[in-house]
């Protein structure tokens, strides 16, 4: 069983109680496009990471761990408590180092930026997860089954660091005395997302701060931090959002004349040019962001609601296919699960007023009425 389909109730919970103290505060937490696109990725995630490929990586995973295992976990007699530490401290090692290399080789924040383009930092935001950031993952994870890890303590160390760090993402818990020693904490994380200068490429951390500490990439929280990208993003489409920097990517290799320099561009960090480094933002165009986020909104209000509404029915449509994946055929979980994909595109289009929208919407609900009588039929 998935732990993270189980715990979907639970964060839709959270965040409404999230939501519902932010009001209570007179905090603006969340702005419903931006919590809707947020939502829209993480349920797309969970469509082409978990139900279309999840099972690909984790067969990688097994084989590695069976061919090329460099010792045993039983045959060296580690108690099954010692078995389960060195796991997950194993992931949260290696969760930093990737973590870190994403953030630093253009390729990888290619993929992973989707994640850092929300202008709010709440809950939902934690769910903001890019489509294929696993995949970019599994080979530096596979150097666990090389080193022995289990599958089944690998799997489960996983989805216990993913669930820990779902709550890191909100600006309502303030700082939390010793634990921020040890700790990946919501001021820690508040200051990761954020792109005031001091705080780039700082606290690349899981579930343990002390790799930040250690080598060097630690910032404590001082200044408001303001979040989202240096370059700001203007799209709450889920399929631009995930795919659009690797576009730039190839524009600017395209345009580069040197072959060296054609390369370089994808494996610098974010924003290298023959020329020089990235830019940073100075303190008024910090404090601009902050007042001057992207909010576009072409929706009236019974569009909202159909928006929540078709929202609500792909969670529990996602979270039902992740909890009888097993039982399912392909085929069900291809169609329902492109379904499902079609919906998080439409939502973009719908808050942008892109004229495609309402006419992809009405296929989407077309092909749904087919196949339930198709289904029926058979």
């Amino acid at each position: 069983m998935n732990p993270v389909a189980l715990a979907i109730p639970a964060f839709l919970i959270l965040i409404a109680v999230e939501a519902l103290i932010g009001r209570a505060r007179r905090r603006s937490v969340y702005r419903f496009n931006d919590a809707v696109a947020n939502l829209g990725i993480g349920v797309s995630n969970q469509v082409l990471s978990s139900l279309f490929t999840g099972a690909l990586r984790t067969a990688a995973y097994v084989w590695v761990y069976l061919e090329f295992r460099v010792w045993d976990f039983e045959t060296l007699g580690l108690p099954l408590a010692v078995q389960w530490v060195l796991g997950f401290l194993g992931v949260d090692f290696l969760f930093y180092w990737w973590h870190r290399a994403n953030h630093r080789v253009s390729v990888l924040w290619a993929a992973h930026v989707v994640h850092h383009h929300g202008e709010d930092f709440n809950l939902a935001v934690a769910l903001r997860q890019p489509w294929i950031i696993r995949t970019t993952a599994l080979p530096l994870f596979l150097l666990l089954g090389v080193a022995g890890v289990p599958p089944h303590i690998y799997l489960l160390s996983i989805a216990l660091s993913s669930l820990y760090q779902f709550w890191i993402h909100t600006e309502l818990v303030g700082r939390l005395g010793p634990l921020e020693w040890v700790l990946n904490t919501p001021s820690h994380h508040r200051v990761h997302h954020a792109i005031n200068g001091e705080y780039l490429d700082r606290n690349y951390g899981g579930v343990f701060i002390v790799w930040d500490r250690l080598f060097g990439t630690f910032a404590q929280e001082q200044t408001q931090p303001v979040y989202g990208t240096v370059a700001q993003v203007t799209s709450f489409n889920p399929l631009w959002l995930n795919f659009y920097y690797f576009a730039e990517l190839g524009r600017r290799s395209w345009s580069l004349p040197d072959w060296r320099d054609k390369l370089k561009v994808w494996f610098a960090p974010p924003g290298w040019t023959p020329d020089g480094g990235a830019a940073v933002l100075c303190d008024e165009q910090v404090r601009s962001r902050a007042e001057h986020k992207y909010s576009v909104d072409c929706t009236p209000p019974r569009v909202k609601a159909y928006i929540l509404v078709q929202l609500l029915v792909s969670v529990g449509v996602v979270a039902a296919l992740l909890v009888s994946l097993e039982t399912l055929s392909p085929w069900v979980i291809g169609l329902t699960g492109s379904w499902v994909l079609l919906a998080t595109i439409v939502w973009g289009g719908l808050f942008e007023g892109k004229r495609w929208a309402w006419p992809l919407e009405l296929g989407r609900m077309l092909a749904a009425a087919a196949i339930l009588l198709v289904a029926q039929a058979g």
